[in-house]
């Protein structure tokens, strides 16, 4: 009697199991039903007798809605920032071509006294300056909301370099300084190259700015495994250890550079761009002996 008992429940912890083990299979196969049908945007819930399963699925229902809702939000919040940029961009452009066209007729005029050509001097360089400033906010703007991405693909380094050093050719002759560029022609990287020129080019004119009349800059690249090297090294006039983790701020100016025109936004914009492109960007400064700053470009897979 005993034993029949005993197999009696064997038996019945062997059945037990089973249909424990197809529940289980039969919750992960819906619950993985139900993530895919997630996924694909495909969620509709339904009723079940299973009651935990029904409840986490409602769950899912309300956090797929909540989801849905703030996704939509995002999505219209960004076309109104969208619109405010463009506004601002379109709203601004006109004005200030005028007021720096207006001064330049006045500066063709022969008659104005001294005091009149200087005020009509310092229009156009303040002109020039808010023009500069609304351009970098814009881009700036566009960079953080997603509104302008970049686009990283193979393309040449020493093009890259060459393009940004022509940019700055002009100041760099004005100040009577020597640059340097050593980049071997086959160099490759992934980048962006409209947006990662920017980025070297706002490293290069603060090299320009911050360097003395006669100074010297030199750019090279060399290749790693992962990434390629770009350092762009001047004999300026250095960054402060203490301003050295704050330079990349928007807006920051360090007390030294106060009598330099500027408005503290291009290496914070240069760093964007790097970092949004997969790199990443270092420095090195001593006071009165220059700066180096280096971009590292993620290199191109073999």
């Amino acid at each position: 009697m005993l034993s029949v008992v005993a197999i009696l429940a064997v038996l019945f912890a062997v059945l037990s199991i089973q249909y424990m083990r197809r529940k289980e299979k039969a919750t992960y196969l819906r619950m993985n039903e139900l993530l895919d049908s997630a996924i694909n945007n495909t969620f509709s819930s339904s009723t079940y007798d299973e009651t935990m399963l029904s409840a986490l699925e409602s769950k899912l229902s309300r956090f797929l809605i909540v989801s849905k809702s703030s996704e939509h939000n995002t999505a219209e919040e960004r076309n109104r920032i969208k619109a405010l940029v463009s506004d601002i961009s379109h709203q601004t452009k006109t004005p200030i071509a005028n007021i720096m066209l207006y001064a330049q007729l006045l500066q063709e005029q022969g008659e104005l006294s001294e005091l009149s050509k200087n005020c009509v001097d310092e229009i156009t360089i303040q002109s020039e300056k808010l023009s500069f400033l609304i351009q970098a906010l814009v881009k700036t703007s566009r960079l953080e909301t997603g509104l302008i991405s970049v686009n990283p693909r193979q393309s040449s380094v020493a093009e890259l370099l060459w393009n940004a050093v022509e940019a700055v050719t002009t100041k760099v002759k004005e100040k009577n300084m020597t640059l340097n560029v050593s980049c071997a022609e086959h160099l490759k990287a992934l980048f962006d190259p409209k947006w990662t020129e920017e980025a070297i080019y706002n490293i290069l004119d603060n090299g320009v700015k911050y360097t003395s009349t006669g100074g010297h800059i030199s750019i090279s690249a060399v290749a790693y495994e992962l990434f390629i090297r770009i350092d762009i090294a001047d004999n300026g006039m250095g960054i402060e250890e203490q301003d050295m983790n704050k330079i990349f701020r928007r807006f920051y100016r360090s007390v030294h550079v106060s009598s330099y025109e500027g408005v503290g936004i291009g290496l914070y914009l240069s760093r964007e761009i790097i970092s949004a492109e997969g790199g990443y960007m270092k420095v090195k400064s001593e006071m009165g002996k220059g700066t180096i700053f280096s971009v590292f470009l993620p290199s191109v897979t073999k």
